[in-house]
């Protein structure tokens, strides 16, 4: 799992961080081959917590292992962005559902907090916008009072970053984007707070399929078709 902005406190979790953020943002494409010694002297630290960084990435999917072959940035495909994507549209309502019947006042102080951080991801979107967009839906995870969905959700969202990554270097959002994106998560968030599970998994349906994820599909399989 992707450890927090400001609570980075361990080498290894420092190397994990700028690692992860350099495969997200493209400074390391997909299929290239990872050259750790540069690496670790590049972001200021030995080797071991680079080789730590790089097995807990290849756990959550973004790096490739392989023996006796050089360490490689995992490539982004088409049919991993639409299977993402068929699990999330299952998952993410039920949890939105949940999440609604069983909140408790603690989860909804986290969750206006969640929301009131968010930023638009149009023109000059960064990695903390993504960031503050994955606060909100974590906020909600937790609220759902089951650990195992919980992980499978963070799971699942480790995997999605690189496709929204590549969906806001296909398309920005546009200020239209924006407002119905912000409009979704109030939806969401009022559906929540007011104990309406199925109004919250509708909304939360709604939101997953107009997703930067879905955008990735379209995004990748035009990529493959013009091949």
């Amino acid at each position: 799992m992707a450890a927090p902005r400001g609570s980075v406190f361990t080498k290894n979790d420092y190397a994990y961080v700028e690692l992860r953020d350099r495969i997200l943002t493209g400074v390391l494409p997909a299929g290239s081959v990872l050259p750790q010694g540069r690496l670790a002297q590049e972001i200021g630290v030995s080797t071991t917590p680079l080789r730590e960084a790089v097995r807990r990435l290849a756990a959550e999917g973004l790096i490739l292992l392989e023996a006796h072959r050089d360490a490689r940035v995992a490539e982004v495909t088409a049919a991993e962005a639409r299977h993402l994507y068929e699990v999330r549209a299952s998952v993410d309502p039920l949890a939105a559902s949940l999440a609604a019947s069983r909140r408790t006042d603690e989860d909804l102080e986290q969750l206006h907090r969640a929301e009131a951080d968010l930023r638009p991801l149009g023109g000059n979107a960064t990695l903390d916008a993504l960031i503050a967009h994955r606060e909100f839906h974590r906020s909600i995870y937790r609220a759902s009072g089951n650990p195992l969905l919980v992980d499978i959700l963070e799971r699942l969202w480790d995997k999605a970053d690189r496709y929204r990554m590549v969906a806001l270097e296909t398309r920005r959002d546009s200020e239209e984007d924006s407002r119905r994106v912000a409009k979704e998560h109030r939806q969401i968030a009022a559906a929540v707070e007011s104990g309406d599970a199925d109004a919250a998994a509708q909304a939360m349906r709604v939101h997953i399929d107009k997703s930067l994820g879905r955008r990735a599909i379209a995004a990748l399989e035009a990529g493959d078709s013009r091949a």
